[in-house]
């Protein structure tokens, strides 16, 4: 027998599945590669999910943080307004008090009510005669000169301001010294 024989030909069919001496081909990946091939992607699934399971928390967390600052901002809208429908009131006590028509019970009503706006809401009123003129605080009507001060001074107060925390409801109408 000659070397040419006993080695099987190169170009001789490969033996088909499950014949006997079948091998398993490098293309065709074993059952053990399958299993791994799937883990990693069930891991990658898994992977992905997570990821959009946090994205979604921080989405509604995201969503109830601008609902509570929403409400807020409703809430403090509602009773900006409902403080601002009732300063001409509070100007009308104001002036009833100046001419002391302000007497008895109208009175304890006037002052539970300016007490409950204070209190309850944080209503403030500001502008007092010599206070420094503040445009953001102050509208002011009237100006006179005078060398007596040395910036802008409030002389007169003809309506008070009223500030709702930060925000200022109404300024305070004034009449301002100005130095000569």
């Amino acid at each position: 027998m000659d070397a040419t024989e006993a080695a099987p030909a190169a170009d001789a069919p490969a033996p088909a599945d499950g014949e006997p001496g079948a091998a398993e081909s490098p293309a065709e990946p074993s059952e053990l590669e399958v299993a791994q091939a799937a883990a990693a992607q069930a891991a990658e699934d898994l992977a992905r999910a997570r990821a959009d399971l946090y994205n979604l928390q921080q989405e509604y967390q995201g969503f109830v943080r601008r609902s509570r600052e929403g409400a807020a901002g409703h809430r403090e809208a509602g009773q900006a307004a409902v403080v601002e429908s009732l300063i001409p009131v509070l100007d009308e006590v104001a002036l009833a008090r100046q001419h002391g028509d302000l007497t008895g019970p109208f009175e304890a009503v006037a002052g539970k009510l300016e007490s409950v706006l204070g209190d309850k809401f944080g209503l403030v009123r500001f502008g007092e005669v010599g206070e420094v003129f503040d445009p953001a605080l102050h509208e002011a009507l009237m100006a006179v000169e005078s060398s007596e001060v040395e910036e802008p001074t409030i002389s007169l107060v003809l309506q008070p301001g009223y500030r709702l925390g930060e925000k200022v409801v109404r300024a305070a109408r004034v009449q301002v010294t100005n130095p000569a």
